[in-house]
């Protein structure tokens, strides 16, 4: 038990640190080949930071551990928006000035909802798998025409203003691209079976772990990146980190995950787990779109009620499940 636990602390070190590594060689190995700063922030850091996700979530469906995969997945999306955007909120309100992101909140409102039925009936099937990735790679295809085709937008603006501050020369990113994501594979491994040791050591299911320990962890590049962004008044880097990932893992994590094998468990992923989802879905739709041309905003007392909601919501799980 003890090996168990050292190995889920340092896959989560190696991983929080290769992960941070991967995004930053991603970003400025994009930004030699000119792709747009407006892409970089909505494609790639969004891919980068839900890489942990998918990888893990990828390993664990693989070696039969369907709650694992899943509660990581959704575990991290209410992570997100509750305990990450909360505390991004309490830092420094968030002001939401890109017309994009806008755009998007809706858009993940419906993927919400669409997760939220194909969970209803205990599983995800290869073809739930398959409609999630045509859709992801149906909302890409947006991102990316979207991307191209505007000009100004408080996102880009943030992440221009984020790779100008890097000085990473193209053999230098190439080759933190690369080790990040080698040691990304590795770590997720580590994790993996220290998570899976643990929950059978102490019988707690893994769909536990997936939603607390695991879905924590691989939000840790989220955190960083969002507060960081928050700090310097990135207020649009800071939310869309959140809705990228969020985006990512409800259709490329979790379809990755079921078409590598299909995932089935129990009715208390929909009743207990995916609602929360759709609730701070819901909740951070409200706050962030804005009505009547005002600008959305999450403020310091609305971060607080995150806060509380994701301190609610994981002490019902872990009191349930002792």
């Amino acid at each position: 038990m003890l090996l168990a636990g050292l190995a889920v602390l340092a896959g989560l070190a190696v991983l929080v640190w290769s992960a941070d590594r991967f995004v930053d060689g991603a970003a400025a190995t994009a930004n030699y080949f000119s792709v747009p700063p407006l892409l970089i922030g909505m494609v790639v850091v969004g891919f980068g930071t839900s890489a942990p996700e998918m990888v893990v979530s990828a390993i664990s469906a693989s070696q039969g551990n369907p709650g694992l995969a899943l509660g990581n997945a959704y575990g991290s999306n209410i992570t997100n928006i509750a305990l990450i955007l909360g505390i991004t909120a309490l830092i420094s309100p968030v002001i939401v000035h890109s017309s994009i992101i806008r755009k998007e909140l809706p858009i993940l409102l419906g993927i919400t909802l669409l997760a939220a039925y194909q969970v209803w009936d205990g599983e995800i099937t290869r073809l739930d798998a398959v409609i999630l990735l045509g859709v992801f790679f149906l909302v890409m295809g947006w991102t990316i025409w979207s991307g191209l085709k505007k000009g100004g937008d408080g996102l880009g603006d943030d992440m221009e203003q984020e790779l100008a501050s890097q000085d990473l020369t193209l053999k230098l990113a190439v080759m933190w691209l690369v080790v990040g994501l080698l040691l990304l594979v590795a770590s997720s491994r580590l994790l993996v079976w220290g998570a899976v040791e643990i929950a059978q050591g102490f019988g707690i299911s893994d769909l536990i772990i997936g939603l607390t320990i695991v879905a924590i962890g691989t939000s840790l590049p989220e955190l960083a990146s969002s507060v960081a962004a928050a700090r310097k008044g990135e207020h649009d880097m800071a939310l869309g980190n959140i809705l990228g990932s969020n985006l990512f893992n409800t259709l490329a994590v979790v379809g990755i995950a079921g078409a590598i094998h299909p995932l089935s468990f129990g009715s208390e992923v929909f009743s207990r787990d995916v609602m929360a989802m759709v609730f701070l879905t819901l909740a951070l739709f409200v706050l962030g779109y804005g009505y009547k041309k005002a600008q959305g905003r999450i403020n310091r007392f609305e971060g607080a009620f995150l806060v509380a909601c994701y301190v609610g919501y994981t002490t019902y799980l872990l009191m349930t499940a002792l």
